[in-house]
């Protein structure tokens, strides 16, 4: 399943890979019509995502998971043959992110449908924590790929990627959940269960901070090595490869400091630390470009540490009849503030001086450790609701 999900990845950031490169100077976008045009794809998928995940809880979620990385493949494919300008680019990668909405939760719940309780935490993690691997090999091919061939056969050939999960879909031994009654949106449920609320809404806000800088990472790297300068190995696509494959042994050590230390303390202090980092990026744009890596690396760290945690919170705390639509819900506030983390940074850059202005890029990253801010708030939110509603009424 991990390595399938690697495979339904690599058009992940093909997009936010050749956004400031190739994209926003063919197209004559601004940063905030780059910002839109990226976010289709999260967009897409909260559109679809509340739908395909729940059916999971009535069908086999194989189905849905070979369904979505088929579809995901063919538009992003499309994409590079079709796409000619803002809004047919929004259109064909809002339809590839509808079809990874059919890929990511429902291959979450394929997996958990087939392992003993005992085993999900760990399970959970380490397949939220291969996100990071697909992206970071996402971000090296798209780039390589568009640097000797052209953007088009980028998004061409990171289409094929979905193939292999679509072969682990085959291979997989089929698995129906029990019948469930009522409809099929009825989150009344989920929305009744605060714990699971509170790592949904802290969900949404690492994915606000996560989105927004995978958009805007090459971007703002290029601004470096054009106004600071790096050593000629330290290039976008090292620097973004990295960042994001420094994302997997991240999440899977927070993880593991929240099963030693408890969720709710451990995502607190990830989230408050990335918001720091991103802060303090923001505040030294203008340093020298090794100085500027060594914050990005720190970030690459910290920006992803709370999420194979979050999710497993939030896993944890659905009650099993109602975890299709747990997870639909988590996913569906974590990518609408995906698209608003992609959208926000871009008119930050805009209102304070665009990509090639060092005050566009300090907004931006307080932008982020703005949204990233929320988080710990969300999860206090639910500790207390949680304490309240234990005290006994008299």
């Amino acid at each position: 399943m991990c390595l399938g999900q690697i495979g339904n990845l690599l058009p992940h950031v093909a997009l936010s890979a050749n956004l400031a490169q190739h994209l926003i100077p063919a197209w004559g976008l601004s940063a905030a019509e780059g910002g839109l045009l990226a976010s289709g794809y999260a967009f897409g998928y909260m559109l679809a995502v509340p739908v395909l995940t729940t059916l999971t809880d009535r069908i086999d979620a194989r189905l849905v998971l070979l369904c979505g990385s088929i579809v995901s493949g063919l538009a992003t494919i499309a994409f590079g043959l079709f796409a000619v300008g803002f809004w047919s680019g929004v259109a064909i990668w809002s339809l590839a992110g509808l079809g990874f909405a059919g890929a990511y939760m429902p291959g979450l719940k394929a997996l958990t449908d087939r392992l003993p309780a005992g085993d999900a935490s760990r399970a959970v993690t380490l397949y939220t924590s291969s996100f990071s691997l697909g992206v970071g090999l996402s971000f090296l091919v798209a780039q390589l790929v568009a640097d000797h061939w052209g953007w088009r056969a980028a998004f061409v050939l990171t289409g094929i990627g979905p193939v292999v999960m679509a072969v682990v879909c085959l291979a997989m031994e089929g698995r129906r959940p029990e019948p469930k009654p009522g409809r099929l949106l009825d989150f009344k449920p989920v929305f009744a269960n605060r714990e699971a609320l509170g790592y949904i809404f802290g969900y949404g806000a690492h994915c606000f901070e996560l989105y927004g800088v995978r958009t805007w990472l090459v971007g703002f790297w290029t601004y470096v090595i054009a106004h600071q300068g790096a050593p000629s190995w330290m290039s976008a696509v090292v620097v973004s490869f990295v960042f994001a494959v420094v994302s997997m042994p991240a999440s899977i050590l927070g993880n593991e400091a929240a099963l030693k230390f408890g969720r709710h303390r451990a995502i607190t202090v990830v989230m408050i630390a990335s918001a720091a980092v991103a802060v303090l990026i923001g505040l030294n744009v203008g340093a020298p470009g090794w100085a500027v890596a060594f914050l990005l690396l720190a970030y690459g760290l910290t920006v992803p540490a709370d999420s194979g945690a979050l999710t497993a919170g939030t896993s944890a705390a659905a009650s099993r009849e109602h975890r299709g639509a747990t997870l639909a819900l988590h996913s569906t506030v974590g990518f609408g503030l995906s698209a608003a983390g992609a959208w926000g940074t871009g008119v930050a850059l805009d209102f304070a001086g665009g990509p090639q202005s060092a005050a566009g890029w300090m907004l931006a990253f307080i932008v982020l450790a703005a949204g990233i801010s929320m988080g710990p708030l969300a999860l206090l939110w639910a500790r207390v609701g949680e304490t309240k509603s234990a005290i006994p009424v008299k």
